[in-house]
This record gives structure tokens, C-alpha cells and sequence, in this order.
């Protein structure tokens, strides 16, 4: 049997697709643990970062070897594989493409051998916005690229084209000349490494094992593998971890900009992030929500499952019952088969099914956790009346996202942004919805118990904490582009150095 292509479930329409997570990262130091196996239940804690691809790197000291293939942990994953995956050192990958197409060559770990002998194998959770300018550098100083065309092999290639320097030494030169968002776990033979961006966009934590470490993009990965937590990787921080211990070194001097996404959607309920409770925070969003947009209801129920602690929230601060109006299929987007047209034009109704019972003659407040391009919503609205219920009154647990992000969400571009276009009773009408309410920005800040000076909020106020490129040489599909006109450049002068960008700023 093939293996499946490990699409999200809101994939099952190709041209629609609604937000998609950021990458999960996962790494191990631990002489004499099965550090594969480790690493595999803790990239399937992570697998809701990243559904396309897995892969993981690992070294017994004499040499790095990578396994990797499209699809989800589980599939691409069994135990003879893991078996054969020996060593002391690990780092694991659950990718969904922020640069680069879903291809097997963007799969990560990517991997790299240096002119001295060592191998690097790194895994990266974000987006760099100077990809081109790297590129270039790259280009100039006649660096021979690996076939693959996203920011993460880019960074391996800088990496190893310092023979002269240790791997530790050449992070140190490298991780400054990076701009956007990345938090890196990456190894060699002997030691594993973790780095985060300045701002610190993306989580990265470091946790303790009886006998080694584990860094990771969440808490809960260092749960399932029966690690502690130490605390999170700083922002501007490199970690490096072998035989001596671990070390800590600063190339970039901190400004923290958690991204604010991270608690309203991307990050498991369990997770913790900077002190925070993920569930609590968005069980206190949803009690924010009630005070903000009250409405008199029979029923509040969650639109599966990142709705449902705001919904929890919302129904204890508004003193209306809550309950389940939706089921959710759990394995739609798993198929080995793709849908036929008929059944894709069934849209959420594969993944979504009305507990009419439960929502017939009812006022319903529906609490979802963000509104993109409005598909999904507008076919719950239709669902529901179908099934019988009254009315529909639609909360959200994030401000309207206006402006696509560049720091690793694959959003939509701004124009199909739903609320780029329309103000909020035009949202209403486009969804179908009796009323729509959506969190403040102030309230969904508050919730996070983190000053917003430490929060990146462009999707939803266009600040961008670090500065885009001009010339819009930023986009998914950057590195195909600027490698056809640098090798282009090289043959002649052809003019200014421009990608075609898949967002638009």
C-alpha cells in the first residue's frame, strides 16, 4: 500500500486551504537511550505542527545518517526503521512547507557534509525573510546547492562551508547574517545544537533526561518522552550539548516577539509557552469573548477541537450551557484515496457532521478559534441551519487576520484574506452568521498574560517586528526563483534581482 500523503484535513480542497501550522522540531542527547525512538514520540507530539513530511537525523559518533519521507510521523516511520537508526545524538523534523514546495528534497532534516570531514543534519521551525540575500551569498561564493530550494538547506550549506571552524564556531558566525523567525535544533557527530532567533517567534524549549537533554518546540513533546523542563531556549541563544555538558553562548542580543498565533491555534492545549497554559489562555479568551460580545443563547458548542476551550470559557462567563453540536471525523485527511469531486465538494462536511439532536430549535453560539478565507465557517453556518438550529452566532478567539505572516504560517495572501476585504457585518453576510463577534486584540493580549511588547501581532495589527525585504524578495517559492536569476545573473547583467512573491506585504 502507497504511503499517505499526509495532507490536513482542511486540504481536502486544494484550493482552499486554511491556515497551516509551523514545523515541530524535536532533539536528543542521550548515550545509551534509544535516541530514534525517542525522537519519533516526540515529533508524533508534534505532528499538529506539521503534517507533510518527517524525517530524522542520527549519529552514533562516527557518522549521521537521515531518514526521511513524505507524509505523516506514523507513516513514514516503523520500528525496523527505527531500529536501524543507532546512536547517542538525534534531531527529528515535522515539516509543513513555509519555503519551498512539498517535495521529498524540502523534507528535513537536511544534512551536509564539511571539507574536514564533519556532517551537519539541522531541522528548522520558522521562516527567514532574508532568504534571497543568503542565496546570493551563497551564489557568489560558489557554494554547490542540494537540489532543495527552501531557507533550511540554505542555513546547513552556510554552516558547512566553514572546514576551518568548528561547527559550534561557524553557528557563530552564521546565526547573526540570519533575519525572520528560527528556531533551529541541528547535530553533528558528537553534539547536538539548538538556536533561537532574537525575537524568539517560534517556542523552543530544553528539557532534562535522566541520562541526556531534549530540546523542542513544545512541552508536550518533552512530556511524552518523560523529560522535565529546564525552561526555553533564550531568544539570541545557541545551546550546544555533548560529552562535557551543556553550553550556552549569545550571538544576538534578545528582543522578544512571541508570536501571539502560537495561543490561539498552533500549540497544543497542554503546552506551555513562556509560563503560559495554552488551554488556560484560551479558555480565558473565550471568557473575554462573552464579556465582549454577549448574546442571548441556548447553546454554546466548539467547532472541533481548537475551538473548544474559548467555547468552555465563553459558556462559564455567559451562564449558557455548553455542549457539542458538531462530531468530527478524526481520520479525514489520513486517506490513502483521494476524494473524488463530488465528495470535495462536500467540503467540511467530510471532516464535520451536525448532532441535529442536539442543535434543533436552538439559539447556538458557535466559538471557533480564526476566520481566513471564511470557507470552513460559511459551510458550518449552512450545516447547522440545515440540522434545524434557530439562529447562529459565531464567536472567534482571534481579532480578524488581515495581513498574511512571513515568520512560519503559510496564511493565505492578503487579498483572500477574508477581512481584508470586508468589515465586520460584511464578514457576517459572506458567512451566512445572525451575528459575529470577534476577540479584541487588547483581550486576546491580556489572556496571554504577556506584555504586547513582547508579542509578535502582525497578522493581526501589519507590525511586523522585523523588517521585510524590499523588491519583494520574500515568498513560499522564494529560492526557485532567485536561483534561476542569480545563475542567470552569471551569465550577464540582467537587471535587478526580483521573486515573484506568493504574499504580498
Amino acid at each position: 500500500m502507497p504511503r499517505g500523503d499526509g495532507r490536513l484535513s482542511h486540504d481536502l480542497d486544494p484550493q482552499r486551504p486554511g491556515p497551516q501550522d509551523a514545523c515541530g522540531v524535536f532533539g536528543v542527547w542521550a548515550p545509551g537511550e534509544e535516541v530514534a525512538n525517542l525522537t519519533y514520540f516526540g515529533l508524533y507530539a508534534l505532528q499538529h505542527r506539521g503534517q507533510e513530511a518527517a524525517g530524522i537525523a542520527v549519529s552514533d559518533g562516527s557518522g549521521v545518517v537521515v531518514y526521511k519521507d513524505l507524509g505523516l510521523v506514523a507513516q513514514v516511520f516503523d520500528e525496523p526503521t527505527l531500529a536501524s537508526l543507532r546512536g547517542h545524538v538525534a534531531i527529528g523534523h515535522a515539516r509543513y512547507s513555509t519555503t519551498g514546495g512539498s517535495t521529498w528534497e524540502n523534507a528535513q532534516p537536511t544534512i551536509r557534509a564539511t571539507s574536514a570531514g564533519t556532517t551537519i543534519a539541522l531541522a528548522h521551525n520558522g521562516n527567514l525573510v532574508n532568504t534571497a540575500e543568503l542565496q546570493r551569498e551563497a551564489a557568489v561564493r560558489g557554494l554547490d546547492s542540494d537540489g532543495s530550494t527552501n531557507d533550511t538547506s540554505l542555513v546547513t550549506m552556510l554552516l558547512a562551508s566553514r572546514p576551518d571552524l568548528s561547527v559550534e564556531a561557524a553557528a557563530l558566525e552564521v546565526l547573526p547574517q540570519l533575519r525572520g523567525a528560527f528556531s533551529f535544533v541541528f547535530m553533528d557527530e558528537s553534539t547536538l545544537y539548538a538556536a533561537r532567533d532574537a525575537h524568539g517567534v517560534r517556542p523552543l524549549v530544553l528539557g532534562r533526561l535522566e541520562r541526556g537533554w531534549v530540546v523542542a518546540s513544545e512541552t508536550a513533546a518533552l512530556d511524552i518522552v518523560g523529560a522535565s523542563v529546564v525552561r526555553e531556549v533564550e531568544p539570541g541563544e545557541l545551546i550546544a550539548i555533548d560529552e562535557n555538558g551543556l553550553r550556552s553562548s549569545r550571538f544576538a542580543s534578545p528582543e522578544p516577539k512571541g508570536c501571539l498565533f502560537e495561543y490561539v491555534y498552533i500549540a497544543r492545549p497542554d503546552a506551555t509557552i513562556a509560563g503560559r497554559n495554552v488551554h488556560a489562555a484560551r479558555v480565558q479568551i473565550g471568557r473575554q469573548l462573552a464579556k465582549e460580545h454577549p448574546v442571548e443563547a441556548d447553546l454554546v458548542i466548539p467547532v472541533p477541537e481548537s475551538g473548544t476551550p474559548a467555547a468552555i470559557g465563553y459558556a462559564e462567563e455567559s451562564g449558557i450551557t455548553y455542549g457539542q453540536g458538531l462530531m468530527k471525523n478524526p481520520y479525514v485527511g489520513r486517506t490513502f484515496i483521494q476524494p473524488s469531486q463530488t465528495l470535495r465538494a462536500l467540503g467540511v462536511r467530510l471532516k464535520l457532521n451536525p448532532l441535529r439532536q442536539n442543535v434543533r430549535g436552538k439559539r447556538l453560539v458557535v466559538v471557533d478559534d480564526s476566520i481566513v478565507r471564511g470557507t470552513t465557517q460559511r459551510a458550518i453556518v449552512r450545516l447547522l441551519r440545515e440540522a434545524g438550529a434557530l439562529e447562529v452566532h459565531v464567536r472567534i478567539s482571534s481579532p480578524p487576520v488581515s495581513w498574511p505572516c512571513f515568520y512560519g504560517i503559510d496564511f493565505a495572501t492578503r487579498a483572500e484574506l477574508l477581512a481584508n476585504g470586508l468589515d465586520n457585518d460584511g464578514v457576517r453576510r459572506s458567512i451566512g452568521a445572525d451575528s459575529l463577534g470577534y476577540v479584541s486584540l487588547p483581550g486576546l493580549i491580556a489572556a496571554t498574560e504577556q506584555p504586547k511588547s513582547r508579542l509578535c501581532r502582525a497578522c493581526f495589527d501589519g507590525e511586523y517586528p522585523i523588517d521585510l525585504p524590499a523588491g519583494n524578495l520574500i515568498g513560499k517559492h522564494v529560492l526557485e526563483g532567485v536561483g534561476r536569476r542569480v545563475a542567470a545573473e552569471a551569465a550577464g547583467p540582467t537587471g535587478p534581482l526580483v521573486a515573484t512573491p506568493t504574499h504580498h506585504p
